[in-house]
Protein backbone atom coordinates (compact mmCIF):
# COMPACT_ATOMS: atom_id res chain seq x y z
CA UNK A 1 0.00 0.00 0.00
CA UNK A 2 2.92 2.35 0.96
CA UNK A 3 4.54 1.65 -1.96
CA UNK A 4 1.65 2.17 -4.50
CA UNK A 5 0.92 5.32 -2.83
CA UNK A 6 5.00 6.67 -2.89
CA UNK A 7 4.77 5.87 -6.65
CA UNK A 8 1.52 7.37 -7.78
CA UNK A 9 3.34 10.72 -5.66
CA UNK A 10 6.39 10.15 -7.86
CA UNK A 11 4.26 9.47 -11.14
CA UNK A 12 1.74 12.73 -10.33
CA UNK A 13 3.62 15.44 -8.99
CA UNK A 14 1.33 17.79 -10.20
CA UNK A 15 -1.52 16.13 -8.25
CA UNK A 16 0.00 16.20 -5.16
CA UNK A 17 1.21 19.49 -5.32
CA UNK A 18 -2.28 20.91 -5.90
CA UNK A 19 -3.89 18.65 -3.63
CA UNK A 20 -0.85 20.41 -0.92
CA UNK A 21 -1.64 23.75 -2.17
CA UNK A 22 -5.07 23.33 -1.69
CA UNK A 23 -4.93 21.62 1.69
CA UNK A 24 -2.45 24.33 3.04
CA UNK A 25 -4.88 26.94 1.77
CA UNK A 26 -7.86 25.72 3.59
CA UNK A 27 -5.47 24.95 6.56
CA UNK A 28 -4.73 28.94 6.23
CA UNK A 29 -8.73 29.76 5.60
CA UNK A 30 -9.15 27.75 8.99
CA UNK A 31 -6.49 29.35 11.26
CA UNK A 32 -7.65 32.58 10.29
CA UNK A 33 -11.51 32.00 10.52
CA UNK A 34 -11.03 29.87 13.66
CA UNK A 35 -11.65 31.47 17.82
CA UNK A 36 -8.71 32.15 18.38
CA UNK A 37 -8.00 31.99 23.01
CA UNK A 38 -4.77 32.41 24.92
CA UNK A 39 -6.42 30.81 27.63
CA UNK A 40 -7.29 26.99 27.81
CA UNK A 41 -11.08 25.97 29.00
CA UNK A 42 -10.13 22.41 30.72
CA UNK A 43 -13.41 22.37 32.87
CA UNK A 44 -16.86 20.24 32.93
CA UNK A 45 -19.45 20.46 30.94
CA UNK A 46 -22.36 21.79 33.26
CA UNK A 47 -25.26 23.81 33.84
CA UNK A 48 -26.12 26.32 36.88
CA UNK A 49 -29.33 26.91 38.40
CA UNK A 50 -30.14 30.09 40.12
CA UNK A 51 -32.63 30.82 42.98
CA UNK A 52 -33.55 33.71 44.93
CA UNK A 53 -35.09 33.97 48.09
CA UNK A 54 -34.51 37.51 49.84
CA UNK A 55 -33.70 37.55 53.52
CA UNK A 56 -34.34 33.91 54.24
CA UNK A 57 -31.36 31.89 55.73
CA UNK A 58 -29.29 29.62 54.30
CA UNK A 59 -30.98 26.34 56.27
CA UNK A 60 -34.28 27.45 54.77
CA UNK A 61 -32.64 27.64 51.43
CA UNK A 62 -31.60 24.34 51.35
CA UNK A 63 -34.54 22.53 52.56
CA UNK A 64 -37.49 24.61 50.76
CA UNK A 65 -35.29 25.54 47.23
CA UNK A 66 -31.83 23.41 46.81
CA UNK A 67 -32.87 20.31 47.93
CA UNK A 68 -36.16 20.04 45.85
CA UNK A 69 -34.13 21.01 42.51
CA UNK A 70 -31.25 18.78 43.17
CA UNK A 71 -33.64 15.95 43.29
CA UNK A 72 -35.80 16.85 40.48
CA UNK A 73 -32.48 17.56 38.38
CA UNK A 74 -31.09 13.94 39.04
CA UNK A 75 -33.76 13.14 35.90
CA UNK A 76 -32.23 15.01 33.55
CA UNK A 77 -31.16 12.61 30.66
CA UNK A 78 -26.88 12.66 30.49
CA UNK A 79 -26.50 14.00 33.54
CA UNK A 80 -23.51 12.92 35.82
CA UNK A 81 -23.77 14.18 39.17
CA UNK A 82 -25.69 17.21 40.80
CA UNK A 83 -24.06 19.55 43.75
CA UNK A 84 -26.16 22.03 45.46
CA UNK A 85 -24.82 24.82 47.82
CA UNK A 86 -27.22 26.83 49.69
CA UNK A 87 -26.26 30.59 51.00
CA UNK A 88 -28.10 33.73 52.24
CA UNK A 89 -30.77 34.67 50.49
CA UNK A 90 -29.02 32.66 47.14
CA UNK A 91 -29.26 28.75 45.90
CA UNK A 92 -27.16 27.77 43.64
CA UNK A 93 -27.31 24.28 41.73
CA UNK A 94 -24.81 22.91 39.23
CA UNK A 95 -25.80 19.84 36.83
CA UNK A 96 -22.57 18.23 35.22
CA UNK A 97 -22.86 16.63 31.93
CA UNK A 98 -20.53 14.43 29.86
CA UNK A 99 -17.76 16.16 27.49
CA UNK A 100 -19.76 14.24 24.68
CA UNK A 101 -23.22 16.06 25.19
CA UNK A 102 -23.68 19.48 23.45
CA UNK A 103 -23.40 21.95 26.05
CA UNK A 104 -27.01 24.00 24.74
CA UNK A 105 -28.52 20.95 24.43
CA UNK A 106 -27.86 20.28 27.96
CA UNK A 107 -29.35 23.90 29.13
CA UNK A 108 -32.68 22.71 27.25
CA UNK A 109 -33.05 19.58 29.23
CA UNK A 110 -32.26 21.05 32.40
CA UNK A 111 -34.15 23.84 31.36
CA UNK A 112 -36.92 21.40 30.25
CA UNK A 113 -37.19 19.67 33.92
CA UNK A 114 -37.44 22.99 36.09
CA UNK A 115 -40.80 23.20 34.59
CA UNK A 116 -41.87 20.29 36.74
CA UNK A 117 -40.35 21.74 40.05
CA UNK A 118 -41.25 25.14 39.64
CA UNK A 119 -44.75 25.12 41.04
CA UNK A 120 -43.73 22.97 44.07
CA UNK A 121 -41.11 26.33 45.30
CA UNK A 122 -42.05 29.19 47.71
CA UNK A 123 -44.03 31.92 45.82
CA UNK A 124 -42.22 34.50 44.10
CA UNK A 125 -39.24 31.98 43.94
CA UNK A 126 -38.61 31.30 40.11
CA UNK A 127 -34.94 29.70 39.33
CA UNK A 128 -33.24 30.77 36.26
CA UNK A 129 -30.22 29.14 33.84
CA UNK A 130 -26.97 30.95 34.49
CA UNK A 131 -26.25 33.12 31.40
CA UNK A 132 -24.44 30.74 28.76
CA UNK A 133 -20.99 31.26 29.20
CA UNK A 134 -17.92 29.75 30.87
CA UNK A 135 -16.26 31.64 33.97
CA UNK A 136 -13.09 32.15 31.55
CA UNK A 137 -15.66 34.00 29.23
CA UNK A 138 -14.43 37.23 31.50
CA UNK A 139 -12.66 38.58 28.32
CA UNK A 140 -13.02 42.71 28.96
CA UNK A 141 -13.07 45.01 32.15
CA UNK A 142 -13.80 48.14 31.97
CA UNK A 143 -14.45 51.18 33.92
CA UNK A 144 -16.58 54.57 33.78
CA UNK A 145 -14.77 57.70 34.41
CA UNK A 146 -17.12 60.44 34.94
CA UNK A 147 -17.20 64.60 34.91
CA UNK A 148 -17.11 67.03 37.28
CA UNK A 149 -20.32 66.66 39.72
CA UNK A 150 -21.33 63.14 38.49
CA UNK A 151 -21.22 60.93 41.71
CA UNK A 152 -21.23 57.55 42.17
CA UNK A 153 -24.74 56.46 42.02
CA UNK A 154 -25.78 58.47 38.95
CA UNK A 155 -22.84 56.78 37.71
CA UNK A 156 -23.96 53.29 38.37
CA UNK A 157 -27.27 54.07 37.09
CA UNK A 158 -25.98 55.17 33.69
CA UNK A 159 -24.46 51.87 34.01
CA UNK A 160 -27.17 49.42 34.90
CA UNK A 161 -29.91 51.38 32.46
CA UNK A 162 -27.55 52.55 29.81
CA UNK A 163 -24.26 51.19 28.89
CA UNK A 164 -25.25 47.59 30.16
CA UNK A 165 -27.80 46.91 28.19
CA UNK A 166 -26.14 48.57 25.26
CA UNK A 167 -23.32 46.01 25.55
CA UNK A 168 -25.38 43.54 26.35
CA UNK A 169 -26.76 43.31 22.78
CA UNK A 170 -23.50 43.13 21.15
CA UNK A 171 -23.19 39.70 19.08
CA UNK A 172 -20.98 36.84 21.15
CA UNK A 173 -22.00 38.69 24.55
CA UNK A 174 -24.08 36.50 27.08
CA UNK A 175 -24.09 39.18 29.89
CA UNK A 176 -22.60 42.24 31.63
CA UNK A 177 -21.65 42.41 35.43
CA UNK A 178 -22.13 46.01 36.90
CA UNK A 179 -19.58 46.45 39.69
CA UNK A 180 -18.81 49.48 42.21
CA UNK A 181 -21.15 52.71 43.08
CA UNK A 182 -24.43 52.84 44.41
CA UNK A 183 -27.75 50.92 43.30
CA UNK A 184 -30.17 53.63 44.06
CA UNK A 185 -33.45 52.93 45.41
CA UNK A 186 -36.63 54.15 47.30
CA UNK A 187 -36.14 53.13 51.06
CA UNK A 188 -39.46 53.17 53.80
CA UNK A 189 -38.46 53.99 57.28
CA UNK A 190 -41.27 52.39 59.29
CA UNK A 191 -42.02 54.09 62.61
CA UNK A 192 -43.38 51.27 64.99
CA UNK A 193 -44.87 53.79 67.65
CA UNK A 194 -46.89 55.55 64.63
CA UNK A 195 -47.60 51.86 63.15
CA UNK A 196 -48.45 51.12 66.98
CA UNK A 197 -50.75 54.30 67.22
CA UNK A 198 -52.49 53.07 63.86
CA UNK A 199 -52.87 49.73 64.91
CA UNK A 200 -51.22 48.49 61.14
CA UNK A 201 -48.91 45.86 60.37
CA UNK A 202 -45.84 45.53 58.55
CA UNK A 203 -46.85 43.34 56.30
CA UNK A 204 -49.79 45.69 55.46
CA UNK A 205 -47.77 48.35 54.82
CA UNK A 206 -45.67 46.75 52.35
CA UNK A 207 -48.38 45.41 50.72
CA UNK A 208 -49.66 48.49 50.38
CA UNK A 209 -46.91 49.81 48.86
CA UNK A 210 -47.00 46.96 46.26
CA UNK A 211 -50.33 46.85 45.10
CA UNK A 212 -49.79 51.08 44.77
CA UNK A 213 -47.41 50.21 41.98
CA UNK A 214 -49.45 48.59 39.40
CA UNK A 215 -51.18 50.29 36.23
CA UNK A 216 -54.72 48.60 35.30
CA UNK A 217 -56.49 48.57 32.44
CA UNK A 218 -60.17 48.62 30.95
CA UNK A 219 -62.62 48.70 28.42
CA UNK A 220 -63.56 51.01 25.65
CA UNK A 221 -65.53 54.11 25.80
CA UNK A 222 -66.84 55.14 22.89
CA UNK A 223 -67.60 58.86 22.04
CA UNK A 224 -68.43 60.88 18.48
CA UNK A 225 -67.76 57.70 16.42
CA UNK A 226 -64.82 57.14 18.18
CA UNK A 227 -63.17 54.75 21.07
CA UNK A 228 -61.39 55.76 23.55
CA UNK A 229 -59.25 53.16 25.51
CA UNK A 230 -59.69 53.56 29.40
CA UNK A 231 -56.74 52.62 32.09
CA UNK A 232 -55.08 53.34 35.65
CA UNK A 233 -51.73 54.99 35.32
CA UNK A 234 -49.96 54.07 39.08
CA UNK A 235 -46.35 52.81 38.67
CA UNK A 236 -44.22 54.60 40.98
CA UNK A 237 -42.24 56.98 39.38
CA UNK A 238 -43.70 56.98 35.89
CA UNK A 239 -42.68 60.20 34.29
CA UNK A 240 -41.84 61.78 37.56
CA UNK A 241 -38.60 63.32 39.35
CA UNK A 242 -36.99 62.08 41.98
CA UNK A 243 -38.97 64.82 44.53
CA UNK A 244 -42.57 63.40 43.05
CA UNK A 245 -41.80 60.24 43.15
CA UNK A 246 -41.39 60.00 46.71
CA UNK A 247 -44.54 62.37 47.52
CA UNK A 248 -46.26 59.57 45.57
CA UNK A 249 -44.69 56.57 47.54
CA UNK A 250 -45.60 59.01 51.06
CA UNK A 251 -49.72 59.43 49.47
CA UNK A 252 -50.20 55.72 49.29
CA UNK A 253 -52.95 54.60 51.08
CA UNK A 254 -52.64 52.01 53.72
CA UNK A 255 -56.01 51.72 55.40
CA UNK A 256 -58.71 54.06 56.41
CA UNK A 257 -60.35 55.00 59.48
CA UNK A 258 -63.96 56.27 59.55
CA UNK A 259 -63.58 57.00 56.36
CA UNK A 260 -60.45 59.08 56.88
CA UNK A 261 -57.03 57.46 54.81
CA UNK A 262 -54.02 56.42 56.42
CA UNK A 263 -51.50 56.83 54.36
CA UNK A 264 -47.57 55.98 54.22
CA UNK A 265 -46.30 59.52 55.11
CA UNK A 266 -48.71 58.80 58.46
CA UNK A 267 -46.21 56.22 59.56
CA UNK A 268 -43.05 56.03 57.63
CA UNK A 269 -40.67 58.26 56.08
CA UNK A 270 -39.91 58.17 52.55
CA UNK A 271 -36.55 58.53 51.38
CA UNK A 272 -34.03 57.73 48.00
CA UNK A 273 -30.94 55.74 49.07
CA UNK A 274 -28.33 53.77 48.48
CA UNK A 275 -28.92 49.74 48.50
CA UNK A 276 -26.88 47.75 50.74
CA UNK A 277 -23.99 46.26 49.27
CA UNK A 278 -21.06 44.00 50.63
CA UNK A 279 -18.24 44.96 48.03
CA UNK A 280 -16.67 48.45 45.98
CA UNK A 281 -14.31 48.63 43.23
CA UNK A 282 -11.09 50.36 43.48
CA UNK A 283 -9.76 52.04 40.34
CA UNK A 284 -6.03 53.59 41.10
CA UNK A 285 -6.94 54.34 44.25
CA UNK A 286 -10.24 55.59 43.88
CA UNK A 287 -13.95 53.99 44.25
CA UNK A 288 -15.44 53.48 40.62
CA UNK A 289 -17.99 51.95 38.51
CA UNK A 290 -17.31 49.49 36.17
CA UNK A 291 -18.67 46.22 34.26
CA UNK A 292 -17.12 43.02 33.23
CA UNK A 293 -18.07 41.55 29.39
CA UNK A 294 -18.96 38.04 29.62
CA UNK A 295 -18.39 36.53 26.55
CA UNK A 296 -20.58 34.32 24.84
CA UNK A 297 -19.75 30.01 24.85
CA UNK A 298 -18.20 29.36 21.72
CA UNK A 299 -17.33 32.83 20.55
CA UNK A 300 -14.27 34.05 19.03
CA UNK A 301 -13.22 36.36 21.71
CA UNK A 302 -11.20 38.45 19.58
CA UNK A 303 -14.11 39.46 17.22
CA UNK A 304 -16.51 40.06 20.09
CA UNK A 305 -14.14 42.62 21.73
CA UNK A 306 -13.48 44.40 18.59
CA UNK A 307 -17.00 44.72 18.65
CA UNK A 308 -17.84 45.82 21.95
CA UNK A 309 -14.90 48.28 21.53
CA UNK A 310 -16.52 49.79 18.70
CA UNK A 311 -20.53 50.37 20.59
CA UNK A 312 -18.21 51.71 23.00
CA UNK A 313 -17.33 54.21 20.70
CA UNK A 314 -20.61 54.65 19.26
CA UNK A 315 -21.63 55.00 22.77
CA UNK A 316 -19.41 57.64 24.54
CA UNK A 317 -21.50 60.82 22.62
CA UNK A 318 -24.72 59.78 24.03
CA UNK A 319 -23.10 59.89 27.84
CA UNK A 320 -23.06 63.59 29.10
CA UNK A 321 -18.99 63.66 29.16
CA UNK A 322 -18.45 60.23 31.07
CA UNK A 323 -15.92 57.87 29.31
CA UNK A 324 -15.78 53.99 29.42
CA UNK A 325 -11.77 53.02 29.72
CA UNK A 326 -10.84 49.80 29.24
CA UNK A 327 -8.83 48.43 32.08
CA UNK A 328 -8.44 44.85 30.73
CA UNK A 329 -8.24 42.97 27.07
CA UNK A 330 -7.79 39.85 26.26
CA UNK A 331 -6.96 40.64 23.08
CA UNK A 332 -3.48 41.71 24.16
CA UNK A 333 -2.41 38.47 25.56
CA UNK A 334 -3.96 36.48 22.40
CA UNK A 335 -1.88 38.52 19.91
CA UNK A 336 1.34 38.17 22.34
CA UNK A 337 0.11 34.20 22.05
CA UNK A 338 0.16 34.37 18.43
CA UNK A 339 3.28 35.57 18.32
CA UNK A 340 4.86 33.26 20.78
CA UNK A 341 3.37 30.54 18.36
CA UNK A 342 4.45 31.80 14.80
CA UNK A 343 8.48 32.57 16.65
CA UNK A 344 8.31 29.31 17.67
CA UNK A 345 7.60 27.46 14.57
CA UNK A 346 9.63 30.00 12.54
CA UNK A 347 12.69 28.71 14.79
CA UNK A 348 12.34 24.95 14.29
CA UNK A 349 12.00 25.33 10.88
CA UNK A 350 15.45 27.13 10.44
CA UNK A 351 17.12 24.68 13.30
CA UNK A 352 15.12 21.35 11.19
CA UNK A 353 16.95 23.08 7.52
CA UNK A 354 20.36 23.54 9.16
CA UNK A 355 20.68 20.42 11.33
CA UNK A 356 18.99 18.50 7.87
CA UNK A 357 21.52 20.55 5.47
CA UNK A 358 24.55 19.62 7.44
CA UNK A 359 23.62 15.86 7.90
CA UNK A 360 22.69 15.49 4.10
CA UNK A 361 25.04 18.33 2.65
CA UNK A 362 21.95 19.53 0.32
CA UNK A 363 20.20 22.46 0.56
CA UNK A 364 17.39 21.63 -1.36
CA UNK A 365 16.46 18.44 0.73
CA UNK A 366 16.71 19.63 3.59
CA UNK A 367 13.91 22.81 2.82
CA UNK A 368 11.56 20.16 1.20
CA UNK A 369 12.05 18.43 4.58
CA UNK A 370 11.47 21.52 6.27
CA UNK A 371 8.18 22.55 4.14
CA UNK A 372 6.48 19.64 5.91
CA UNK A 373 6.04 21.46 9.06
CA UNK A 374 4.14 24.36 8.47
CA UNK A 375 2.08 22.08 5.86
CA UNK A 376 1.70 19.62 8.92
CA UNK A 377 -0.01 22.20 10.77
CA UNK A 378 -2.07 23.81 8.51
CA UNK A 379 -3.28 20.30 7.17
CA UNK A 380 -4.08 19.43 10.93
CA UNK A 381 -6.26 22.93 11.16
CA UNK A 382 -7.80 22.01 8.34
CA UNK A 383 -9.10 18.67 10.34
CA UNK A 384 -9.89 20.34 13.37
CA UNK A 385 -11.24 24.18 13.79
CA UNK A 386 -10.30 24.23 17.59
CA UNK A 387 -9.69 26.43 19.71
CA UNK A 388 -6.36 27.47 19.36
CA UNK A 389 -4.93 27.83 22.96
CA UNK A 390 -1.53 28.51 24.27
CA UNK A 391 -0.41 29.92 27.55
CA UNK A 392 2.83 31.93 27.92
CA UNK A 393 3.22 32.25 31.60
CA UNK A 394 5.03 35.83 31.50
CA UNK A 395 2.52 37.27 29.54
CA UNK A 396 -0.52 36.28 31.58
CA UNK A 397 -2.58 39.03 33.68
CA UNK A 398 -4.18 37.88 36.54
CA UNK A 399 -7.67 37.12 35.09
CA UNK A 400 -10.65 35.25 37.25
CA UNK A 401 -10.73 31.29 36.31
CA UNK A 402 -13.00 28.51 38.09
CA UNK A 403 -14.42 25.25 36.60
CA UNK A 404 -15.77 25.36 32.98
CA UNK A 405 -18.74 26.13 32.61
CA UNK A 406 -19.94 28.55 35.40
CA UNK A 407 -22.17 31.09 35.90
CA UNK A 408 -20.57 34.91 35.50
CA UNK A 409 -22.63 35.48 38.12
CA UNK A 410 -21.36 33.16 40.93
CA UNK A 411 -17.69 33.39 39.81
CA UNK A 412 -15.76 36.05 42.10
CA UNK A 413 -13.99 39.05 39.75
CA UNK A 414 -10.30 38.76 39.86
CA UNK A 415 -9.27 40.65 43.27
CA UNK A 416 -6.80 42.48 40.96
CA UNK A 417 -5.76 42.81 37.70
CA UNK A 418 -3.00 45.08 35.83
CA UNK A 419 -2.59 45.86 32.55
CA UNK A 420 0.27 48.52 31.01
CA UNK A 421 -1.13 51.53 29.33
CA UNK A 422 -0.09 54.44 27.35
CA UNK A 423 0.26 56.01 30.36
CA UNK A 424 1.63 53.49 33.03
CA UNK A 425 -0.11 50.55 34.90
CA UNK A 426 -4.09 50.54 35.88
CA UNK A 427 -4.62 48.66 38.90
CA UNK A 428 -8.44 47.05 38.59
CA UNK A 429 -9.66 45.97 42.53
CA UNK A 430 -12.73 44.44 43.80
CA UNK A 431 -12.89 45.11 47.82
CA UNK A 432 -15.12 43.29 49.94
CA UNK A 433 -16.53 44.99 52.93
CA UNK A 434 -16.85 43.31 56.19
CA UNK A 435 -19.99 42.90 58.23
Amino acid sequence: MITRLLDFCLRERLVVLLAAVAVAAYGWHAIQTVPLDAIPDVGENQVIVLSEWPGRSPKDMEDQITYPLSVALQAVPGAKSVRGKSMFGFSFVQVTFGDEIDFYWARSRVAEQLTTVTGSLPQGVTPQLAPDATALGQIFFYVLEPPAGVDLAELRSRQDFFVRYALESVEGVAEVASIGGYVRQYQVDVDPDRLRFHQLTLSAVVEAVRAANIDVGAKTVESGGMEFLVRGRGFIGSGRSTAETIGQIETTVIATRDGIPVRLRDVASVQLGPAFRRGGLDHNGAEAVGGVVIMRYGANPRDVIERVQAKISSLEPELDGIRIVGVYDRTGLIDETIHTLTEALSQETMITIVVVALFLLHLQASLLIAITLPLAVLMAKSRNNGTLIARPPALLPAVPGSPRRAAPAEVPVARSASTPTSSGPIALQVIPFKP
